[in-house]
């Protein structure tokens, strides 16, 4: 069967095969597609698909999607299909719309189109927001029309987004895709320096050097200034517009300026750096040992471990630095997640399995037709047993408070400070055919104990606040050797301290 939407003979045609039958998502997992073109002399085909396991749980999504573009002097017609799994009855639509001429926004119209697709087949809400979808389509490609611009383009795209009443779905451009790829896959292509920009004088500062890398191989030290990047001033320029300048293809070399100020405070010195380019691991671990001495006067020892984010790194970062500490006889852990907005939702539950024995259920995703589906752990064996508080905050969110959920709910962990975000939402992320990429909410979860999280967040077992931890800054927390001092006048860390002992005098099980 056929739906025709305001038909005219004067407008190319767009249509689709009209499918009811969502994408199945398995898992909570936060999947990057990226895309493997096969290019055609008419258009242009494209698969998506995804299958990982790791730590014993099992996920899988597969999503496929075909575009074919046939572009003429008057006329475009684009045909897609989305598919699943298991074949799905779907009837066809046609949809009238207006090609622009200038070809920037006939391009964003393409990605219009893209995202509109993936939307329709994935987005949690099967309503769309008590709205007519395919509808919104005609609707945002005629008011896209007269425009001139892709950035103005992009603006109708976000707009049509913003109607499904969902924060977290929406589109991010090139530029901020790749600066999310290396946040989310802990590493990139560079010199390992982290700089800032001055809020009183707008200088480019250099905050810190990651250990090991060429920046730090070359003596680059903090509070330096960058003043040139090959030979270009950065007189204005802001600190990622230089960080992309820094990146690069490893093995090539970048050529910087540093101004420094001598010891007196009296004169500067400006002196000139070639760095070669290589990769850079950003880990998301810092960790410390805090020793103090027990009632009974005996000297123990707890392991501190800070995630800052979930990337793909962060659970075999922190099974190095568990492992690490087991060996210095670590008698108990906090793991401080305060003002961890989340990240990869399987890299959470690839945390928490390193806490976990057995077959413990992790999370309950609800997928958009309303199924709730448990994911469990395979056969799970737990890095340490030593008893755990687990410190949050309202800036802990998502797959920072699947985890906490995940290790309260099972008995394992004592939650300690602010109750949590209450983001209980999951993205699956797309790259589009321009380099930009589509979040989209695909799910949402419960805590293994059927609690709601979306909206109310995780209270923990004893409540504590403290500013402390705003002041300590990501320098900081990268040293941590030097930190312990720190921590101990931080009151969240002392009240975590004071539940371990109570447990472990009580002999509590973790």
């Amino acid at each position: 069967m056929e739906k025709i939407l305001t038909p005219r003979l004067d407008l190319p045609l767009l249509q689709f095969p009209r499918s009811r039958k969502p994408i199945l998502i398995p898992s909570p997992s936060l999947n990057r597609h990226k895309k493997r073109p096969c290019s055609s002399r008419l258009g242009f085909e494209t698969e998506i698909c995804t299958d990982t396991e790791s730590h014993g749980v099992k996920m899988s999504s597969t999503v496929g999607r075909k575009l074919l573009g046939l572009a003429a002097a008057a006329a475009v017609a684009v045909s897609s299909s989305i598919c699943c799994d298991s074949p799905a009855l779907a009837e066809s639509m046609t949809i009238a719309f207006p090609i622009s001429r200038a070809r920037e926004v006939t391009a964003v119209q393409r990605t219009l189109v893209e995202a509109w697709g993936l939307i329709r087949e994935t987005f949690v809400d099967p309503t769309f927001n008590h709205q007519d979808w395919d509808s919104k389509l005609q609707q945002t490609m005629v008011e896209m029309f007269p425009l001139r611009s892709a950035d103005a383009a992009y603006g109708m795209i976000k707009a049509m987004l913003s109607t499904l009443g969902d924060p977290f779905t929406r589109i991010i451009s090139p530029k901020e895709y790749q600066s999310f790829r290396i946040g989310s896959e802990g590493n990139l292509q560079g010199v390992g320096l982290f700089i800032n920009s001055e809020p009183r004088t707008g200088h480019l500062v250099v905050m810190s050097c990651i250990e090991g890398s060429p920046a730090d191989r070359a003596g680059i030290h903090e509070g330096e200034e960058l003043v040139e990047i090959n030979g270009q001033k950065l007189d204005g320029a802001d600190s990622e517009a230089a960080a992309q300048k820094l990146r690069g293809r490893v093995g090539t070399f970048v050529t910087v300026k540093l101004k420094s100020v001598n010891g007196s405070g009296t004169g500067s010195h400006i002196r000139e750096v070639k760095l070669p380019r290589d990769y850079i691991k950003l880990s998301p671990i810092s960790s410390t040992i805090i020793p103090h001495t027990t009632p009974d006067g005996h000297l123990a020892k707890t392991g501190y471990v800070k995630l800052t984010a979930f990337s793909q790194t962060a659970a075999s970062d922190m099974e190095h630095a568990v492992h690490e500490m087991e060996n210095q006889n670590v008698q108990s852990y906090i793991l401080d997640l305060r003002n961890n907005p989340g990240g990869l939702v399987k890299a959470g539950l690839d945390v928490a399995q390193l806490w976990l024995d057995g077959d413990e259920t992790l999370v309950y995703t609800i997928d958009r037709e309303g199924v709730t589906s448990p994911i469990n752990m395979i056969d799970g064996h737990a890095v340490t047993h030593d008893p755990l508080v687990v410190l949050v905050n309202e800036g802990s969110a998502s797959a920072s408070e699947i985890l906490a959920g995940a290790l309260h709910d099972n008995g394992r962990a004592v939650l300690v400070g602010r109750r949590t975000y209450g983001k209980g939402k999951i993205q699956s992320v797309t790259e589009l055919d321009d380099g930009s990429a589509l979040f989209v909410t695909v799910a949402k979860y419960l805590s293994p104990s059927l609690h709601e999280i979306d909206q109310v967040g995780i209270t923990p077992d004893v409540q504590c606040s403290t500013d402390k931890i705003d002041s300590l800054t990501g320098e900081i927390l990268m040293k941590m050797n030097s930190s312990v001092p720190l921590l101990e006048a931080d009151s969240c860390v002392m009240v975590a301290e004071h539940e371990l002992e109570t447990r472990q005098s009580n002999g509590a099980a973790s």
